[in-house]
């Protein structure tokens, strides 16, 4: 039975995000590098793009200290909820939580020394916006330092998809897939050009890649985490009419892999950019 295709998530319902509340693994790896590579000298303002429920946006206050105000932006009420409670309980008193979207940023000009986002800036709808409005806030010098998930993610999983939709008449799809993968996770060379036309200029770029394993394609296409960021924009991507027969088959082809292979791997590579306002 396809429980998976019918996840049945509502992410505006504080019971469900506080379940969410759990770290993903999916954003521990990036939010570790994101927090190794942060100059924490002297910084009196930073602000984290992306904040949701407060990975790692409270790690970042707490590490900062009290001198530092603290700024989190999100469009996600729920969970900008849920990242106040924390604060509550974590006795976090230097953070102030926006509840809008990056493309306006209430602050003034020249103000931050520091912008965060933990594979988050790669999700915002209009990234050309939202980078110039990290240059309007960012003082002379101050440092820009994201995550991003690049296209080569789940490939594994992908490459099957595609198989399943071309030996199911779908092959139209496969176009479809492609240009979903783009949308989310643009090509390396594409961002950080698009950050050289903001008048950034990059420190660094480090390339770095985690696993995610499971037993079988079954345990993959019914995890949590799969179902609640995932599967509802890999069914978009087949007509409702074929959903079920598709992914039929990619669960039984993940599985035939998985007794070939003795489990699943779905690689997800990953850049670090650090980059400044000259």
């Amino acid at each position: 039975m396809q429980t998976y295709l019918d996840s049945g998530f509502d992410l505006s319902q504080p019971d469900q995000v506080a379940l969410f509340d759990e770290l993903p693994f999916w954003s521990a790896p990036f939010g570790i590098r994101l927090l190794e590579a942060i100059r924490f000298g002297k910084v009196d303002a930073a602000v984290d793009i992306g904040c949701g429920t407060g990975f790692p946006l409270t790690e970042l206050a707490m590490r900062l200290g009290t001198a530092s105000r603290v700024y989190g932006i999100d469009p996600w009420g729920a969970a900008l909820e849920r990242a106040e409670k924390k604060l509550a309980q974590y006795g976090i008193r230097n953070v102030t939580l926006i509840h809008g979207q990056a493309e306006q940023i209430p602050l003034e000009e020249e103000t931050v020394d520091l912008v965060t986002s933990n594979n988050g800036l790669n999700n915002v709808t209009d990234s050309d916006r939202v980078l110039a409005e990290i240059a309007r806030i960012l003082k002379p010098g101050g440092q820009l330092i994201q995550t991003l998930n690049l296209e080569g993610s789940m490939m594994e999983f992908y490459q099957v998809f595609e198989e399943v939709l071309i030996s199911s008449g779908l092959a139209g799809q496969v176009s479809a897939v492609r240009a979903h993968i783009l949308k989310k996770r643009k090509p390396l060379p594409e961002v950080l050009s698009q950050l050289r036309d903001h008048g950034f200029t990059e420190n660094s770029v480090r390339l770095d890649q985690f696993e995610y394993r499971f037993s079988d394609g079954t345990a993959l296409l019914n995890h949590y985490f799969i179902r609640l960021a995932f599967m509802e924009s890999w069914k978009d991507l087949v007509p409702v009419q074929n959903r079920t027969a598709v992914f039929r088959s990619v669960e039984t082809r993940l599985n035939d892999l998985a007794r070939q292979q003795g489990f699943i791997t779905l690689s997800i590579p990953f850049a670090l950019i650090d980059s400044r306002k000259p």
